[in-house]
């Protein structure tokens, strides 16, 4: 599948580092380096804008090693970027570690996933049907 997009950036378009890679790299976009104090929250610029078909989104997660290294994290994933958005991609991270994080430009920010949607119709009904689980919540399958 081809998608159009236009690079504002001097990085290069996101790419998958492996052939099995689900999530393609995106890159930060910045004239200077951004520096997150311990629980601050900023929006990073990636100077990428997509043209997803109808049916499809784009999800952004945060690249693990930056969670579990930097404590840099998106606090919205995934986020979506849906098919008829147009606008710069821009990133949400938050700093849940105890020292200020910096982002340089260039740096590797996110993953960006494709993933195919469905558009639904409620059906508004007085009883759903039966199930083993039923009404069971949070731990009821026995697993914790």
């Amino acid at each position: 599948m081809k998608i159009k997009i236009i690079n504002r950036s001097d990085n290069e378009v996101p790419s998958y580092a492996t052939e099995g890679a689900a999530g393609m790299d995106i890159r930060a976009n910045l004239t200077t380096p951004i520096t997150l104090a311990p629980l601050e929250r900023k929006l990073i610029p990636t100077g990428l804008h997509i043209e997803l078909p109808k049916g499809y989104e784009a999800q952004l997660r945060a690249r693990s090693s930056w969670a579990l290294k930097r404590g840099l994290i998106l606090p919205n994933a995934p986020a979506t970027i849906d098919s008829d958005y147009r606008g710069e991609i821009k990133v949400i991270f938050a700093n849940i570690s105890q020292e200020p994080q910096t982002i340089q430009h260039g740096e590797r920010i996110a993953q960006m996933v494709i993933a195919q949607y469905v558009n639904i119709q409620w059906e508004i009904v007085t009883k759903l049907s039966d199930s083993n689980r039923g009404e069971g919540g949070f731990g009821s399958t026995g697993i914790t």
